[in-house]
């Protein structure tokens, strides 16, 4: 799979094209180029470190936008086992942007629930582009009642720039659906687990995201609003949207130093968008890590825990 660099990443594109033509010329031409190609690797290895062990925020933000990240069903495919996809809100119809079912996850059945984008324009039309409708929220709470009915714990997978704001979307209440959801997943009486795969926009993030655990994908981010909106409003430029993202704290480190999430999922260098399958179990493995934490409290302590968590977001010390 041919993966289009990032502008920050040019340097490390140039490096890896100039060790392909050194490669092809000693083929063709029956030299030795191995000390040269060696020296070219070395540093490209340190230009990798360079540029991935000092991302700005946004540059966490544009990779979190890859579009070949890894989306909620690729983490279906290679975390889950056995996934067997439930639609309808009962009320309106199904939302494409929000699947969920049954699954497996290791020897855990549970129900797993996600926004999902689309790579394309036909898959993104379809998938509203990862921005659900309040149908989508509501089939979102129809599963997680249907887990709480059999015991069975919750995994949401989150990845919207937002709820979508269409007329349509208003008319139907989306508000309301999001609000509703907040208050049931606070009293959800079975375990559950939320991680930022990709953007965490607003409530269209939180409308699926009060769990006993909260996680993200190291290049994740998890925002009131865009860098752009922030931006545009504050600067009066979408332009400065890169100091909005440094201002606003909405990486992955920054808001685990905030105690604002509970655990940064690492990534293969680079992004996620470079190997699926190893962001994924990595993912796997955090997640069972987490979900049996919370299956050991009984769920007297696990609902006050959770209640305690969120009555925290926000507190501040002075000196």
């Amino acid at each position: 799979m041919s993966i289009k660099p990032l502008e920050f990443e040019q340097p490390i594109a140039e490096l890896e094209s100039e060790i392909q033509k050194l490669k092809a010329k000693s083929d063709s031409q029956d030299i030795d180029m191995s000390e040269q190609i060696s020296s070219m690797e070395q540093k490209l290895q340190e230009t990798r470190n360079e540029i991935y062990n000092n991302l700005t925020p946004w540059q966490r933000v544009q990779i979190a936008r890859h579009t070949n990240r890894p989306f909620m069903l690729d983490y279906v495919v290679h975390a889950f086992d056995d996934f067997c996809e439930l639609h309808g809100d009962r009320h309106i119809g199904d939302d494409h942007s929000m699947p969920g079912g049954f699954a497996m996850i290791g020897d855990q059945r549970v129900v797993v629930i996600g926004h999902q984008k689309g790579r394309d324009t036909k898959e993104n039309l379809l998938r509203n582009f990862g921005s659900a409708h309040p149908e989508g929220y509501r089939k979102a709470l129809r599963l997680m009642k249907i887990a709480e009915r059999f015991g069975l714990p919750v995994v949401c997978m989150i990845d919207t720039p937002g709820a979508f704001p269409g007329i349509g979307a208003e008319e139907r209440n989306i508000a309301e659906a999001i609000a509703f959801n907040l208050r049931e997943m606070s009293l959800l009486k079975v375990p559950i687990i939320a991680c930022v795969l990709g953007e965490g926009g607003s409530g269209g993030a939180l409308g699926i995201g009060v769990a006993d655990r909260v996680l993200m994908m190291e290049n994740a981010y998890y925002s009131v609003i865009s860098p752009e909106g922030c931006a545009a409003i504050l600067w009066k430029h979408r332009k400065h949207a890169p100091e909005a993202a440094e201002a606003m704290k909405i990486a992955a480190p920054d808001l685990a130093e905030l105690n604002l999430i509970d655990e940064v999922v690492q990534e293969p260098k680079g992004g996620a968008h470079h190997d699926h399958a190893a962001a994924a179990a990595n993912f796997k493995e955090v997640v069972m890590k987490h979900l049996k934490e919370v299956q050991a409290l009984s769920t007297e302590d696990m609902l006050e825990a959770r209640y305690q968590k969120f009555r925290k977001y926000g507190e501040w010390q002075s000196e």
